[in-house]
């Protein structure tokens, strides 16, 4: 990575955020193209987002990515918002434009879908179940529906937010309770758990696999661990999956390509990387 008087800047917004493993997928790309060029962790609280995102053009950033608890506030304050980011209710990139202004988008959508398409051999020709209400099961169904899914089954803890976020996306998507979870899972040609369920630390999703067609497509966003019980239990029957640390990187790519101007490429060094694994 090259630093000089002329860097160009991006970062990620978020709180807490040493969480994040942005920053060694984004500064192995630049390493990667030898750009002039940093990315950073803003460590930025609730009420100081609105100042911390107006500071980025005084500050000489490009950008910055954002994650939780910032993509709604993001949303309101971005001097423009793409189409895609309105419907899913969400900004997770942001542009910082020649006039100064910010340019907020939603990359999760298009990131999810790479990476079932990179994972795996997916079209969309079947029904969806989709396990989870939040903003990470919104911007997937938006994904799923702009890809040409015929039908979305959304089911949730919660009801009412299931309810919801289906009467939000129209006809063509319908709320589960939670209760008949399993059964829903007759004739799906993919499942998708959006929730934390399974991730280190959480308990297991509690679904049971035995409707679910042998050919379905299994993923699971959860990325620590990389192979789930979701994703273990869907292997051991038969079915083809696919893990979520695809997602992060490439949803990570538009972003990286409007500030440092370079389009990044996806692979098996990359994830081995960011995962932290041993070259083979």
């Amino acid at each position: 990575m090259i630093l000089s008087g002329k860097a160009r800047l991006a970062g990620v917004m978020g709180w807490p955020i040493t969480h994040t493993r942005s920053p060694r997928l984004h500064g192995y790309w630049l390493r990667r193209y030898g750009i002039d060029g940093a990315y950073v962790p803003l460590s930025v609280p609730p009420d100081g987002f609105e100042r911390a995102l107006r500071a980025l053009p005084l500050l000489g950033f490009r950008g910055a990515n954002v994650t939780v608890p910032h993509k709604e506030a993001a949303l309101a304050l971005c001097d423009r918002v793409d189409p895609l980011a309105r419907r899913i209710g969400a900004v997770n990139t942001v542009v910082v434009e020649a006039d100064r202004s910010l340019t907020g988008s939603n990359t999760d959508a298009f990131g999810f879908l790479e990476n079932l398409r990179q994972g795996a051999t997916w079209r969309p020709g079947g029904p969806a179940a989709v396990v989870g209400a939040g903003g990470a099961a919104r911007a997937i169904c938006v994904a799923l529906l702009d890809a040409g899914v015929p039908s979305l089954r959304i089911v949730n803890r919660s009801p009412e937010r299931a309810e919801r976020l289906a009467a939000e996306l129209g006809a063509i998507a319908v709320a589960v309770p939670w209760a008949e979870r399993g059964a829903c899972l007759a004739g799906a040609a993919l499942l998708v758990n959006t929730t934390s369920l399974g991730m280190t630390g959480q308990p297991p999703l509690d679904l049971a696999l035995d409707d679910l067609p042998g050919d379905a497509l299994v993923n699971d966003i959860v990325y620590a661990p990389l192979e789930t019980p979701l994703l273990a239990a869907a292997r051991a029957r038969g079915n083809p999956a696919v893990d979520g640390i695809g997602m992060l990187l490439h949803q990570a790519r538009p972003g990286f390509e409007a500030w440092f101007g370079t389009r990044p490429q996806v692979d098996e060094d990359l994830r081995r990387f960011v995962l932290g694994e041993p070259p083979p």
